[in-house]
């Protein structure tokens, strides 16, 4: 009975030791980890500085310039609205501060972007016509005649165009809660705050046409040909058709903005290297001023060349008469815009790479006489490098 007795106080004894040592070992595993945690929230940066770039797709659209002198264009050639546009692609750089203080989960940014594009365009089409021949008889002799051309159809297209873009943002966003996706290292920052855009252009364009030259002929009989029928060029008519646009216009905007941006590490950790997921949504209303100012006009002159002394009588004509255009008005522009893309970071440095766009509506107004509201946007690829301070 003793022996019995004992047998279970063992137990008893074994367990309460095995309950101990557990209890150790898992205060143990806490503190360790509250130790590294700690660690880690002071080694965190507060302050980062990120720059980078982005090859823009740009959306920025004007009323094509097509003045009715100009509809006689021979379709042989390309049209001039083909070569008018702004450039369709810019270079931006970008830059970001972004601080959060020591033990709290805000965060201020500011950031900028700037890109600027032009365009230089000098299209020249034309046809190549051949000297015209004819031959008669001339008191007996065989006479080979040629008449070269005087003129040809052409059209000639010039554009000189600018554009640039900057668009500034500050922000104070707060880190809404970790374990994005179920990881506990991710973070989910809601942000509001002021965004700034402005946006310029500037067009220069000529255009030149002949769009009739031909030559012509009659058939007649003379005594000096023995007689024979030929046909014989008597003239070379043709126009010299000229328009040209100038153009400028701008947005000026600031309001207030929201944003929400996510970060999800999935391999790795930020000692040795880690990649995570970063993804982004962005939303302003900008209230603001646009500007247009347009000038156009066109010149005709008509000339009747000859093949004897290629003289011209000349009859020149003015387009009606077209004033200046100044539009000044106040707008509201929403915008809505978002990012994805990856992040290799390794300690206090960043790597990112990613797909960004934005956009603007009816942030320009791009009509010639009349207004024409134009959607502004940037899209494309990005890459930025970021490297943190302190902590």
């Amino acid at each position: 009975m003793s022996e019995l007795t004992n047998t279970r106080d063992d137990r008893k004894g074994f367990r309460w030791r095995l309950l101990t040592t557990v209890s150790a070992v898992a205060l143990a595993c806490f503190g360790a980890g509250a130790v590294l945690a700690a660690d880690d929230d002071s080694d965190r940066p507060s302050l980062w500085i990120e720059l980078g770039g982005q090859l823009s797709r740009l959306d920025d659209s004007q009323q094509a310039f097509a003045p009715a002198l100009m509809d006689a264009r021979p379709s042989m050639f390309s049209p001039s609205q083909k070569f008018e546009g702004l450039s369709p692609y810019s270079v931006d750089e970008t830059g970001k501060l972004s601080f959060q203080p020591d033990g709290s989960n805000w965060i201020f940014s500011a950031s900028v972007r700037y890109g600027r594009s032009n365009v230089r365009k000098d299209v020249h089409q034309q046809s190549y016509p051949k000297s015209f021949a004819t031959h008669f008889t001339y008191y007996g002799s065989y006479l080979l005649y040629h008449f070269p051309a005087v003129a040809n159809k052409f059209a000639d297209t010039s554009v000189m165009a600018d554009e640039s873009h900057a668009i500034l943002d500050f922000q104070a966003g707060k880190d809404v809660g970790l374990g994005v996706f179920g990881n506990a290292n991710g973070s989910s920052v809601l942000g509001l705050g002021v965004r700034y855009a402005q946006f310029s252009s500037k067009s220069n364009i000529a255009l030149k046409s002949d769009p009739d030259w031909h030559r012509l002929y009659k058939y007649f009989t003379d005594s000096h040909f023995n007689p024979t029928r030929i046909r014989w060029p008597l003239g070379q008519p043709y126009h010299s058709n000229a328009a040209s646009l100038t153009a400028t216009r701008s947005f000026h905007g600031i309001g207030p903005s929201i944003s929400w941006t996510a970060s999800s590490p999935f391999a790795g950790n930020t000692k040795n290297g880690e990649l995570a997921l970063d993804w982004g949504l962005n939303a302003a209303v900008l209230f603001g001023r646009q500007k247009a100012k347009t000038h156009h006009q066109t010149t005709g002159r008509y000339s009747i060349g000859t093949n004897y002394n290629h003289a011209a009588r000349p009859i020149t004509f003015q387009g009606p008469a077209t004033p200046d255009h100044t539009r000044l008005r106040a707008v509201i522009v929403p915008n809505v815009g978002g990012f994805a893309g990856l992040t290799f970071r390794v300690e206090n440095l960043k790597m990112s790479a990613g797909y960004r766009a934005d956009l603007f509506f009816g942030a320009m107004d791009g009509g010639i006489d009349m207004p024409k509201k134009e959607n502004v946007g940037f899209y494309g690829p990005f890459a930025a490098v970021s490297i943190g301070i302190g902590g």
